[in-house]
């Protein structure tokens, strides 16, 4: 303990850097975990907290039948359930972070007594009036609204404004990722909205608990099943179907996707923190091997030097492991606040010693077997080799550069010299540019296709990037209407591309339509073929790991009462509905359905705005249509929240490189001028300046920074996509294609070479305080 802690003393600045290392590793670590484990039982703890449902059905009134609450009663599991009358919008349009969001919308009445889903509020306004609602607590934390606000909703044309007079928490229906969003309106506000619109928007939420929630899937694709077979005649006007664990698991993507990142930015931190280890344990038995030798003449033992090595590296990481979880519980609120704005719940961190004392042990365990490796050499040395400095034989080496031949500056010859007279430790150095430019490229990628260009981003949702959405009356000529639209001026083209449910060989997945894919601007197969004739069809790698078929196999699809055997030609891939996806032709649908036409139009504009258009096309087609829909309005706000979370990603990870250059750079600078001290000081004594010492130092150091940020850089080119494939991997991701243009590569890499010169030269001030005169007197 005593050589352990003296040997701390003794260098305390490489001590430090160190310790900040292992304290940001343990950080980084121990939020990841943390927010991986603890995600699902908190989203089941946040349901049951709230009494929320497990599944809930949305269904037209007309349309309902009292069997179907009999079905959902007597279910199997099912402990409660619940039937109230609500007002549904189709498509609704309200303003929601940084553009306009158009959803279905639910609106509940606040006052009715209810056991399933009750309203909880976080907070609400002290007085009452007669426009107010309550909203999502996601309209807080994403949203942009606040308490008082009002908040404005679109549906067919007729403008409703209310304001905001409380939040409340909700794991169904809380978010803008699932499609369809609840609101409470208090008794005066419900009852209000029900008279100004028609009977098609009355309906009836059914809701339900169960025993198990894993068994939430299985009975939500009963229910629907049971009222599709009880109206073949008349198949109801509209009927939505949630269940907690598709809820759950499209609420908690995002987030498990970052604390993943998290996760690895650590690892390549440990992996650094090694490195320096290996470099220190190196250079201390180099330095301190006459110490090494007294110690073995005085009787101590190689067993208990190297105990005393391993125990120096072992406080430090202990204390910096101990800091880094002390200060994750103090940034947790940040990273719990990310986590309110992606799920729209108040994430509420406890303490979990477990998963701290798996951070620590981690740690600890890769630190001691590097030490233990790279101080074992200890044992070799005999007392009269380390008292003569470690000198076995005469050692000559090869003079690299030699002065009087090499050609080239005097300054850069010496600074080549330098760097190839430490290989070892330029290695490490090499090495560690290289972990961190890739993670800064890694990072500044993925944020430039989630903030800036969004086109990859949208495509892995399976979403076709079209500018205006239409949804066509069921009694409407949806061929008539797109030829018509088709000649508008401005139109580039317009497609049918519908999205309904199927089941394909009892798999319940979700499937777009439309006439040719080829005229679709996202090709979402990534092997094969999307399909072209009546007979085929295209699943996603996700379906198909699930019913074990692929490209040449056929399978059965089945759609309201009738089934049909479909030819598989490509596998495709979508984050969207969980990579549950297919895709049939127009022709193909028609064999299960031969009325089929399709109700949703994709229209494609030049040179003109979206809402100019939307108001031109209500205006001359108003009667065919029910809804339409500003796609890059929603796009926008729909990935606001993505982007926010990716933002604070990136800019702790390019903070963390800055930091892992200055400190990596400062501690060997600072140990190189230790060891070459009488060397600066004779060089000093024979006329070379401060400045130009500094510089032979940056210019020794910049080659291998340089080699580290081209590898960097290249590897972040190259893998960086395949990378992302393997975190979203399991949200459907089998083949990632994210722009990667040079100079997003550029940017950082030149960033770090910069300030890799910048801290080099700042660093060598050091050799200042270095003169012949000092060196003489010591």
């Amino acid at each position: 303990m005593n050589l352990a802690m003296a040997n701390i003393r003794k260098s305390k600045s490489a001590t430090a850097s160190l310790f900040l290392f292992i304290l940001i590793a343990s950080l980084l670590l121990n939020i990841g975990l943390m927010v991986i484990t603890q995600l699902n039982t908190f989203f089941d703890h946040k349901n049951d907290q709230l009494n929320d449902s497990h599944v809930t059905f949305v269904i037209d009134q007309e349309s309902y039948q009292p069997a179907y609450g009999d079905f959902l009663a007597t279910y199997p599991g099912v402990t409660d359930s619940e039937i109230e009358d609500i007002i549904y919008m189709d498509i609704a349009n309200f303003k929601f972070g940084n553009g306009e969001l158009s959803s279905s919308a639910i609106f509940y009445n606040a006052d009715d007594n209810r056991d399933v889903g009750s309203l909880k509020l976080i907070e609400k306004v002290n007085t009452s009036s007669t426009n107010d609602i309550f909203v999502p607590y996601s309209f807080q934390t994403n949203g942009g609204y606040e308490l008082g606000d009002h908040i404005t909703f679109t549906y067919r044309e007729q403008v409703y404004e209310y304001r905001i007079s409380g939040f409340f928490e909700t794991t169904m229906m809380g978010t803008n990722n699932i499609g369809v969003m609840k609101f409470m309106l208090p008794e005066t506000s419900y009852q209000k909205l029900e008279d100004e619109l028609d009977d098609q928007s009355e309906a009836l939420s059914l809701s339900a608990i169960m025993e198990d929630k894993m068994q939430s899937s299985k009975l939500n694709n009963d229910f629907i099943k049971e009222v599709q077979q009880s109206q073949l005649d008349k198949p109801a006007s509209y009927i939505l179907g949630l269940d907690i664990e598709l809820v759950k698991n499209v609420s908690t993507l995002t987030i498990n996707f970052i604390a993943t990142i998290l996760v690895a930015f650590a690892a390549i931190i440990v992996l650094v923190s090694l490195i320096v280890i290996r470099f220190r344990v190196s250079n201390s038995i180099e330095d301190g091997m006459g110490n090494i030798g007294v110690l073995k003449a005085v009787g101590y033992t190689s067993r208990q030097i190297l105990s005393s090595i391993i125990l120096q590296f072992i406080l430090i990481v202990i204390c910096g492991s101990v800091a880094g979880i002390i200060l994750s519980y103090v940034l947790m609120p940040f990273f719990g606040g990310i986590i309110s704005s992606l799920s729209g719940l108040i994430w509420i961190q406890r303490f979990d010693l477990m998963i701290n004392l798996v951070s620590i042990v981690l740690v600890v365990f890769c630190v001691v077997i590097v030490t233990l490796l790279s101080a074992f050499r200890v044992r070799k040395i005999l007392p009269v080799a380390a008292l003569r400095g470690g000198i076995q034989t005469h050692n000559f080496r090869k003079n690299y550069f030699p002065l009087e031949k090499a050609r080239g500056g005097l300054h850069f010859l010496l600074a080549m010299k330098s760097m190839l007279a430490n290989i070892k430790q330029n290695m490490m150095i090499l090495f560690i540019i290289i972990s961190i430019t890739f993670a800064a490229v890694f990072s500044t990628v993925l944020y430039y296709n989630i903030a800036s260009d969004k086109t990859a981003f949208i495509n892995l949702f399976g979403s076709e990037p079209g500018n205006v959405f239409i949804t066509v009356k069921q009694d409407a000529d949806t061929r008539k209407l797109l030829r018509d639209i088709e000649k508008m001026d401005r139109v580039r083209k317009v497609n049918i591309f519908d999205l309904i449910e199927t089941k394909i060989d009892e798999q319940t997945v979700y499937t777009n339509v439309t006439d040719q894919y080829s005229r679709l601007e996202n090709n979402i197969v990534f092997e094969g073929r999307q399909p072209e004739h009546e007979n085929e069809i295209s699943i996603s790698w996700v379906v198909s790991s699930r019913i074990n078929k692929g490209i040449g196999d056929t399978v059965e699809v089945e759609y309201g009462n009738k089934t049909s055997r479909y030819l598989v030609t490509g596998l495709s891939q979508s984050i969207g509905n969980l990579g549950q996806v297919a895709g049939v032709t127009m022709e193909g649908i028609q064999q299960l359905h031969s009325d089929y036409k399709g109700t949703s139009l994709y229209v494609y504009l030049d040179d003109i705005s979206n809402k100019d258009f939307i108001k031109r096309v209500q205006e001359q087609y108003g009667d065919s249509i029910v809804e339409t829909m500003d796609i890059d309005e929603n796009i926008e706000s729909q990935t606001g929240m993505y982007t926010a979370a990716v933002f604070a990603v990136m800019l702790m990870v390019l903070a963390i490189t800055v930091l892992v250059i200055v400190m990596i750079l400062y501690l060997v600078i600072k140990t190189m001028i230790i060891k070459r001290k009488k060397e600066f000081g004779v060089m000093k004594a024979i006329g070379y300046s401060t400045i130009q010492l500094m510089n032979q130092i940056s210019i020794s150091f910049l080659p291998v920074i340089m080699s580290g940020v081209a590898v960097g850089g290249v590897l972040g080119y190259f893998f960086t996509n395949p990378m992302l494939s393997l975190l979203l991997s399991n949200a459907g991701v089998k083949r990632l294609d994210f722009i990667i243009h040079l100079p997003i590569i550029l940017m950082p890499c030149v960033g770090i070479l910069i300030l890799a010169y910048i801290v080099s030269m700042l660093v060598s001030r050091r050799i200042k305080r270095i003169s012949a005169y000092g060196l003489i007197t010591e």
